[in-house]
């Protein structure tokens, strides 16, 4: 049995663009990062604070804790390696498990083979010492097991996480073309919001950047709105400190006070959409919902504000020609209403973002799904000021 108190090596996985999101999460969270790469972080934790990771990270894809490293030449190796491990110590052998592998070597051509030998040893290892065979397959049901193999390097890793903590699960109604709710997370991050002045969001679609707004300003973490993770079926986990994780989030949630959050869409059925999203998310009355076009949403008095949105990138052939009068409207409605906030576009058609027609004080490198996309920031200013 595992001592799920004990720290061990650990590593948090996230989509490429999100690494200084996560380790200001982190740190946040009073965890101190070992080592920070492009698409993953490296700390000492152990399994209980992996599952206190697992509740809180908004950006991050897997919390891994790792069981082993080791030499590994050849695919032929695999069996042999793997069975040899201490696998009663993790799983019962009535425990449902899958197996996923990230692979780059070159006696391999596909890493499902590598899952397949992998689940082999451990079936046949509790077959041949308790005459009982796990049950095994691809969907993330229970124990998750993880294997990264670069070149003769092997890792393999207990997923704590199983599916991906990149969704929050209050999005019960995607809408069209939504943004991930971790992607959501870490452009409002990027945005340096305050929390405290207006965050406006025009061509609001399903909801997703208001309600994670919503979510961030009043420190509701992702872990409410999720009851599964696989570190639930490996030998040592207790419930008992799963539930005082549980109540402990509740008892962060805080008053947004007067903080004003506005979703609009032209769309009723997105307003509708984004209404119901909030309130799955337990925030439906913190926002304001209008239906309207983009450049009618109320922008309030304010020194200072968020106005973010994330207009389509014209993918499908005759769309942009389109879509050119909608930036170009929407660098108006910026210049002309939004004095005194920072403005946010989100898109991937640079194209298309020079027709807003205002410069851009900085352009921050997103991928949305595999689209290669900006966070493009404008200062609006009041008063004249050469754009």
């Amino acid at each position: 049995m595992l001592d799920f108190t004990q720290k061990g090596k650990v590593v948090i996985t996230f989509k490429d663009r999100f690494s200084p999101f996560v380790e200001q999460e982190l740190i946040d969270l009073g965890f101190k990062p070992k080592n920070v790469f492009r698409t993953y972080i490296e700390l000492y934790a152990s399994l209980n604070e992996c599952m206190f990771l697992n509740m809180h990270l908004r950006v991050a894809s897997h919390v891994l804790f790792e069981i082993k490293s080791f030499y590994l030449h050849h695919a032929d190796d695999i069996y042999r390696r793997v069975k040899s491990l201490p696998w009663e110590e993790y799983i019962t052998n009535d425990t449902y498990f899958s197996v996923n592998s990230h692979v780059e070597n070159d006696s391999v051509d596909n890493p499902l083979f590598v899952n397949v030998r992998i689940k082999d040893a451990i079936v046949d290892r509790f077959r041949e010492n308790t005459g009982v065979r796990p049950d095994t397959g691809s969907a993330y049901e229970g124990a998750v097991f993880q294997l990264f193999w670069k070149e003769t390097q092997a890792t393999l890793y207990i997923n704590t996480s199983g599916e991906t903590i990149a969704k929050h699960g209050y999005r019960k109604i995607p809408g069209k073309a939504p943004m991930l709710e971790a992607l959501a997370a870490a452009t409002i991050y990027a945005s340096g919001w305050d929390r405290k002045s207006p965050f406006v969001n025009p061509m609001c679609g399903s909801g997703t950047l208001a309600i994670e707004a919503a979510l961030i300003a009043t420190n509701r973490f992702p872990g409410l709105y999720r009851d599964h993770y696989s570190f639930m079926h490996i030998i040592g986990y207790d419930e008992s400190v799963y539930q005082k994780l549980k109540t402990e989030l509740e008892e962060k949630i805080s008053s947004m006070g007067d903080i004003q959050i506005i979703a609009s869409d032209i769309a009723e059925q997105a307003v509708l959409f984004t209404k119901e999203n909030a309130a799955t998310a337990g925030v439906e009355d913190l926002l304001s919902y209008e239906v309207c076009d983009f450049e009618d949403t109320t922008i309030p008095e304010s020194e200072a504000g968020i106005m973010m949105v994330n207009p389509e990138y014209g993918e499908r052939l005759g769309e942009e020609d389109e879509l050119e009068a909608t930036y170009k409207r929407l660098g108006d409605f910026m210049k002309q209403k939004c004095a005194g906030y920072t403005g946010f576009v989100f898109t991937g058609n640079l194209d298309l973002a020079k027709r807003v027609g205002l410069r851009p004080s900085r352009k921050m490198e997103f991928y949305n799904g595999t689209i290669d996309c900006r966070l493009l920031k404008y200062e609006l200013y009041k008063g004249k000021k050469d754009q």
